[in-house]
């Protein structure tokens, strides 16, 4: 019988963890008993550094069900990303198939069982789409649309309308730890490994409780990181946009040696003032551009850590697994 971990990455979310953890242990008792998944199946929540009592109800969960809820607390606040990469490197020592889901329960844990159905039938990817996005206010929508369709025309292989509710076997898993970039955009590496895969459509859910930890500044930050991290297109574009303006300017060059030639000059200052804003911006652009790749390439050569992991509550040696997750956090 396969061993289930279900990874939920926390950041303050005081409010949400208790109902969470009723939740999904109901749900890992109905797996259980139906005889799709081992009894040793377990939650794992991951502590990204919250600043509320988010690890002291870990801790109080972990101590009330020792065997299924585990934890692990990280050092600081890395981000969502890293945090359930930690997740996801802690629970390949520990199981045989995981699934991602945040505390929010937005994501339907309904649709879980379907997952480990099609895990069973051999996909070793699994991930959860919406079918639509009725509950997202009006901007939220419409820039989450934008940025998906933005991707793809930058040629960045992503799964539309899929955000991180999905599952892994542990040969996924397993594969995923051998990508050790610190730019890192989970949703744009899955696509990369290469095993079967397929999708379980669910309606997005209200958060159970709590507010959102991703506010527009965050969403942005992610899909700039998920674009300059997988795609040089827009170096391509900056440079096709400096083209045509060098093919404008030559256009305007000809007719201006005409009008001069031809004594129809007038002067005035708009033109030129535009020209020098515009190609002042494009070249403003084309630098900050290739200066995000830069600084990329910088955070890459250093090779520091990309997560601390302070504490870990699992129901084997800590010191073990903190030795597996010294070997694989790069």
């Amino acid at each position: 019988m396969d061993k289930l971990a279900v990874i939920i990455p926390c950041y303050n979310e005081e409010a949400a963890l208790k109902i969470a953890s009723e939740t999904l242990r109901g749900v890992l008792g109905d797996l259980e008993g139906k005889g799709k998944i081992s009894s040793e199946s377990f939650l794992l929540f991951v502590n990204d550094g919250s600043t509320d009592r988010t690890w002291e109800l870990i801790e109080e969960e972990h101590a009330l069900y020792p065997t299924k809820v585990l934890g692990v607390k990280l050092a600081g606040n890395v981000g969502h990303q890293f945090a359930l990469t930690a997740g996801l490197m802690t629970a390949m020592e520990l199981c045989d198939v995981c699934i991602s889901i945040d505390a929010d329960l937005q994501d339907d844990v309904s649709v879980m069982e379907e997952m480990i159905d099609k895990f069973h039938e051999g996909k070793d990817i699994v991930y959860g789409v919406r079918k639509e996005r009725k509950t997202d206010k009006f901007m939220k929508r419409v820039t989450a649309q934008g940025f998906y369709k933005f991707q793809k025309l930058m040629g960045v292989k992503a799964i539309y309308n899929h955000a991180d509710f999905r599952l892994m076997s542990k040969r996924a898993v397993l594969q995923f730890s051998k990508y050790q970039e610190t730019n890192l955009y989970i949703r744009g590496v899955m696509p990369m490994i290469g095993y079967d895969t397929d999708v379980v459509l669910y309606d997005r859910k209200e958060r159970v409780a709590g507010t959102s930890k991703y506010p527009l500044k965050k969403m942005l930050a992610l899909a700039l990181d998920g674009i300059s991290s997988f795609s040089v297109k827009p170096i391509s574009l900056v440079l096709g946009a400096g083209v045509v303006i060098v093919l404008l300017s030559i256009l305007a060059a000809i007719y201006a040696f005409i009008s001069y030639f031809t004594g129809n000059v007038e002067p005035g200052w708009t033109s030129l003032i535009l020209s020098i804003w515009f190609l002042g911006g494009m070249q403003l652009l084309a630098i900050g551009l290739v200066g995000e790749y830069i600084g990329k390439v910088y955070l890459e050569v250093k090779h520091r850590p990309r997560y601390n992991v302070e504490k870990v509550l699992t129901t084997e040696s800590d010191e073990t697994i903190k030795n597996g997750l010294e070997e694989n956090k790069g």
